[in-house]
């Protein structure tokens, strides 16, 4: 009887792919990584995966490779993770159809990779969006801020992890990140076309879907502005009634919208003067540490029952147990060289510590979700409990930076 395998596509920078390769494990199966650079996911190494280089973004060689491991292999399914690019997961959704595997619907993951597209859909059926416009050169940019009114986001129309978006609160601002994104200083995944859209002030919240079941809603925080970079996550949210009931409602209008009714998606919002507003929809798994804390906070394992779908195995969803869970993330105050970091993990309470970068890594700000550099989970009965424990985690980090080298030296 042939191996059954899984195949992944890509990898992720903060330990979700570990998560997929530990559990397809625990379901018998043999985790193949399909990348076009392996050498940039640490895990492959560490984990000894068969990893195999390919061209990810080549639907065809991506095909031939799949027929080619056939052969040995009984390949049970195939996903994959939004790193380097949303679109990773779009050709995982047409490897699916091609192989007539479980998977998510391609059509309906590319609607979701181009932000536009997806502001149009869900505001045409009614669903509270920031006022957005898409600009595709600086003039366009500028009418569009001028028409919305500053304070504005800008961002591009494909990515993740926030790169490349800021909020302007100024025409100073407005200019110099324009200039940033078309300038040549930014990487395009695609063609250059920005979103210009309205600042939903408010708190953060996201809700993580499997099918059209809400698992769970968790509050999150971001660093100082104008950056988007990620504090602090926790599960579940402090919410209402009322608050939950109206998240849920305009998360479900979200899948019908989109035409989401497979496997796992994420729905960012901000809690504005008029309610939730959606600020994006995401047709995949949230990346690490979400999925640990959803399995600290009610004991569902995320990336397990995903793998059963994937495989066409019934997922079990039902909730084992009820605490607080939250994640803190550690981002470097300056540039330089990591000389060394430490701590935490004798914390009692602490049920994780990960750091992203080895020490003599260079660490170099870009004002997105590339500047973590690790993350500390705390769970507790209470929210009070885990906020204490996650203050005594973080109060025993120690670490040293060593600027970079002026040019005068």
């Amino acid at each position: 009887m042939s191996t059954k395998a899984l195949i992944l596509l890509e990898g992720s920078r903060m330990g979700t792919g570990t998560l997929y390769v530990q559990a397809a494990k625990r379901l018998g199966l043999h985790p193949i990584v399909l990348s076009a650079d392996p050498a940039r996911h640490n895990y492959l190494a560490t984990d000894n995966i068969d990893a195999i280089r390919v061209d990810t973004d080549d639907l065809d060689a991506l095909i031939r490779e799949c027929s080619r491991l056939r052969a040995t292999y009984d390949i049970a399914g195939i996903t994959g993770f939004p790193y380097p690019g949303e679109s990773v997961y779009a050709t995982v959704a047409k490897l699916c159809q091609y192989f007539r595997l479980p998977g998510p619907n391609p059509a309906s993951i590319e609607r979701c990779c181009d932000k536009f597209n997806q502001r149009q859909m869900l505001a045409e059926a009614g669903v509270p969006v920031p006022a957005y416009r898409l600009a595709a050169n600086a003039t366009e940019v500028e009418r569009a801020a001028a028409e919305i009114g500053l304070p504005v986001i800008l961002k591009p129309a494909a990515g993740n992890g926030s790169c490349g978006v800021r909020l302007c609160r100024d025409a100073e601002e407005l200019a110099e990140h324009t200039m940033y994104l078309f300038g040549g200083t930014y990487i395009w995944e695609t063609s250059p076309r920005i979103l210009v859209e309205e600042f939903a002030q408010g708190p953060y919240f996201v809700a993580d879907i499997m099918g059209n079941i809400i698992i769970e809603i968790g509050a999150g925080e971001f660093g100082p502005p104008p950056h988007f970079v990620y504090r602090e996550y926790t599960y579940p949210a402090p919410l209402t009634d009322d608050q939950r009931a109206r998240i849920t409602d305009v998360s479900l209008s979200c899948l019908r919208a989109l035409d989401l009714n497979w496997g796992p998606t994420n729905i960012e919002f901000r809690w504005t003067e008029r309610g939730p507003v959606v600020i994006e929809v995401n047709p995949r798994l949230a990346g690490s540490p979400d999925p640990q804390l959803i399995q600290l906070a009610c004991g569902i394992d995320l990336v397990t029952e995903h793998i059963k779908l994937v495989i066409g195995e019934k997922c079990d969803l039902r909730k084992r147990h009820s605490q607080t869970a939250s994640a803190r993330f550690l981002v470097p105050d300056r540039d330089g060289t990591l000389d060394w970091i430490d701590g935490a993990a004798g914390v009692p309470g602490v049920a994780e510590v990960t750091w992203y970068v080895k020490s003599k890594a260079p660490l170099i700000r870009k004002g997105d979700a590339r500047d973590c550099i690790g993350h500390v989970i705390a769970a507790s009965p209470t929210p009070t409990q885990t906020a204490a424990i996650l203050q005594r985690a973080f109060d025993s980090i120690t670490w040293s930076i060593t600027p970079f080298p002026t040019i005068d030296e």
